[in-house]
């Protein structure tokens, strides 16, 4: 005979209003950011309208950082704590950004085949943004390799920790190095009459990146109350439950 477990005992329940709402809202902002973009700012003299994919490239890119922060302060309030919430929120977080973090590099090689006549280059921009996925994607498997959970917390912290370190590099390194890539794009550096789209965009990637961890960590929460129910139904069937 099958066991059943109890999907209140499991967590699970009905997404909350608020996240409903905010993704619908999260959605609607990326879409009318991206009309925007298209329809005000003309194409680069350049690139064309190449250019554009700045309105996704930039967002994507400004908003992984801001996922692998949440992943430090998460990871380090874990090591003080050891509280099970600061480690989901710090998973949730780290599995964002990276697909962020892979998105960015999708695009900038699209950017870059036309620009520098290459898919892709070991320039200082994209060898360490590629590292910085790797490592992301790396704590993403650690996570699977172990089923305790306080165990899992600690190693995946030092790893989110030392990830979140590279930002900066990441960051910094057009300014560092020399390389193909251009310096940072930012609403200053950029003709009038794109500063608006990109900025509209990278508000609109903002809610999408709060909605994304959100619904993870809600996820994350609900497949560890399954594992506690799984774990308490295993001692019981043994007889070591007491």
């Amino acid at each position: 005979m099958s066991e059943r477990i109890d999907q209140r005992r499991a967590g699970v329940e009905r997404a909350p209003a608020w996240l409903v709402v905010a993704s619908a809202v999260a959605l609607a902002a990326v879409i009318g950011a991206q009309i925007f973009g298209f329809r005000t700012s003309p194409p680069d003299m350049a690139m064309g309208d190449l250019q554009k994919i700045m309105y996704v490239h930039v967002p994507a890119a400004w908003n992984a950082f801001l996922a692998f922060f949440v992943v430090f302060w998460a990871s380090v309030v874990y090591l003080w704590r050891r509280t099970e919430r600061a480690d989901l929120l710090a998973a949730s977080a780290a599995e964002v950004g990276a697909v962020f973090t892979g998105l960015t590099l999708l695009l900038g090689s699209i950017w870059g085949r036309p620009t520098w006549g290459v898919w892709w280059t070991w320039d200082a921009r994209l060898t360490s943004t590629a590292v910085l996925f790797i490592i992301f994607v790396g704590y993403l498997a650690l996570r699977s390799f172990t089923d305790d959970p306080d165990r899992r917390g600690r190693w995946s912290a030092a790893v989110g920790i030392f990830g979140a370190l590279n930002v900066p590099i990441v960051y910094m390194s057009v300014r560092w190095w020399r390389t193909l890539h251009q310096v940072q794009s930012t609403p200053e550096t950029l003709s009038p009459a794109y500063r608006a789209a990109l900025r509209l965009n990278g508000l609109a990637f903002l809610l999408l990146l709060i909605v994304f961890i959100a619904w993870r960590y809600r996820a994350a929460r609900i497949e560890r109350r399954a594992e506690l129910v799984a774990e308490e139904a295993a001692l019981q069937g043994s007889g070591l439950h007491v």
